[in-house]
């Protein structure tokens, strides 16, 4: 049995690809580095990591770039016996424009290096490479229209002006031949995300439409021709939440269609899955799985015979998903950020932290401030789980209120909590609470704790506990084996994309992990020894 989500906290936009008895699910990671995230499995119900390739500068250097900007729905295709990547990379969210340009990346295995990023276009942004079957290659994206009242965080249907079509040529590395408009989406509007295939002598086109927020969907179409023209699917939409406000998984759309090598179906999709009474999706867009037929009619439907996605669905062979320690320690002691963490924006990591300089030890060096789109030292994993509990110990001793580090609840500049260790000029070393609960577009902070909580010497434990909407932190000195609550209890419903601005202003995920920064400029090292992360 396939249990629902797959892959479960941010994880949004999954293209599928199998390769002999091998599944690959690329997921889209916006202003987080390294980008692009690659999960493996064998049965579809078990997934495991394997991979970030987008590492160097060469691939990917998003400083500057603003909240929710970044790596955009990737496709991941292997072909020629390579694997190919396609990715956007969007510079501007704000506004009319989008300043949108895509990318493939090659590379013969899964788990080795990824070539340098090769230019391709820059008219629309949720790029896919289709190899047909004569040996010829092809480009699809939406077409960005920025003369539309559509703009970041209001999208318009105009703004969403088609998709395109053209081909890719591999020798010359460039498109060549005509730019087709081959597909405008059914009447729900805001089309984005193809994905091309082909069976029976037809050509599929999957895409997304209604926005990714609750009257998302796929919407499938077909044509005995790949430059269209397309008709739709009797029901419109493959699968989608919108008329069910009930449905455990919410937001469905946005997928990629994968045949088995027994001539079993599925489709993935990404989700959310919100909490009453606000239905925010605190775990941001997750990455499903549904199991799919074939009728007569040749069309593509859900196995359930609704447009509804299941939470379970039927496995191969009977696979059952294996139970997860609901407990992950880090020790850092191995040289090497555990996978799950990432950081954001640079490729320069070296400027952030260290795991050498200190050995057994995430040594963060203070950068600019919390929310920073440029240097920000915060090395954070994704939130999985509705209920949690995060704990980490940390040496800093800070010699300005300008130098401040801990533990932090984050999804972007203006949604995040953080407990942290800093300086008082009367209280001496302390903890302080800053929070900024969705505050768009100042991004104004708060302190629940006014000045601060005066600390003993040496290192000091910080936790957190989200149950649901609330979000409780805790501290203690050290071998003194007592936790105190810090601070009322916060709004932890509010690190999601329906947080602040509302579902269609920011795209990403809660995070939790470690931070620091010195606005002083001298960079201030934070050692931190450990960090758990709990299922509650």
């Amino acid at each position: 049995m396939i249990r629902n989500p797959i892959l479960p906290g941010f994880n949004p936009d999954p293209s599928i690809c199998r390769v002999g008895s091998d599944y690959y699910i690329a997921t889209s990671t916006f202003e987080w580095y390294p980008g692009v995230q690659i999960h493996h499995s064998r049965d579809l119900a078990n997934w495991t990591l394997v991979r970030r390739p987008l590492e160097r500068k060469a691939q990917l250097d998003m400083r500057g770039e603003p909240d929710s900007c970044g790596i955009w729905a990737p496709c991941l295709s292997y072909a020629d016996g390579q694997f190919w990547l396609v990715y956007t990379d969007v510079k501007r969210y704000d506004g009319n424009f989008k300043d949108a340009h895509n990318y493939i990346t090659t590379s013969p295995t899964i788990e080795g290096d990824w070539s340098d990023r090769i230019y391709v276009n820059s008219s629309g942004f949720d790029p896919s490479l289709f190899h047909d079957d004569d040996g010829r290659k092809w480009f699809v994206n939406m077409l960005w229209n920025h003369r539309s009242e559509g703009y970041g965080g209001a999208p318009k249907t105009p703004s969403f002006d088609g998709i395109l079509l053209q081909e890719w040529d591999a020798q010359s590395r460039s498109l060549i031949g005509p730019v087709k408009n081959i597909f405008a989406g059914s009447p729900l509007g805001l089309v984005e995300g193809p994905h091309l295939f082909k069976r029976n002598g037809w050509y599929y086109l999957t895409t997304a439409e209604g926005g990714t927020g609750y009257d998302h969907a796929v919407t499938m179409a077909r044509s005995r021709s790949i430059d269209g023209p397309y008709e739709m699917h009797p029901n419109l939409y493959l699968i989608t939440s919108k008329d069910h406000p009930k449905a455990a998984l919410q937001r469905s759309g946005h997928g990629q269609y994968v045949e088995t090598p027994d001539g079993q179906f599925y489709h993935t999709h990404l989700c959310g899955r919100p909490l009453e009474p606000h239905r925010r999706c605190t775990l941001g867009r997750e990455t499903s799985l549904q199991k799919c037929v074939w009728k007569d009619d040749d069309w593509l439907y859900l196995e359930n015979g609704t447009v509804v996605p299941d939470v379970e669905v039927s496995a191969l062979n009977g696979a059952v998903p294996i139970e997860k320690p609901r407990r992950t320690d880090y020790n850092f002691d191995g040289g090497k950020l555990p996978m799950d963490f990432q950081w954001l924006r640079t490729p320069q990591p070296e400027r952030l932290f260290s795991l050498s300089q200190r050995p057994g030890h995430l040594r963060l060096f203070a950068r600019e401030s919390i929310g920073s789109w440029f240097e920000q030292s915060l090395v954070a994993r994704r939130q999985e789980h509705h209920r949690f509990r995060a704990e980490t110990v940390i040496e800093f001793l800070p010699d300005t209120y300008q130098q401040v580090a801990g533990l932090t609840h984050y999804y972007n500049r203006y949604k995040f909590h953080a407990l942290a260790v800093t300086l008082h000029e009367k209280l001496g070393r302390c903890l302080t609470i800053l929070s900024c609960a969705g505050n768009y577009p100042d991004g104004r902070l708060v302190f629940p704790i006014d000045g601060g909580v005066a600390i003993p010497d040496g290192r000091i434990q910080l936790s957190m506990e989200v149950t649901n909407n609330d979000l409780q932190f805790f501290w203690q000195a050290e071998g003194m084996g007592a936790w105190h609550a810090i601070g009322p209890v916060l709004d932890a419903g509010v690190i999601s994309d329906e947080g602040g601005r509302g579902e269609h202003g920011s795209f990403t995920g809660a995070f939790v992990g470690m931070f620091a920064f010195d606005t002083s400029g001298r960079a201030q090292i934070a050692d931190f020894d450990w960090f758990n992360y709990d299922e509650l």
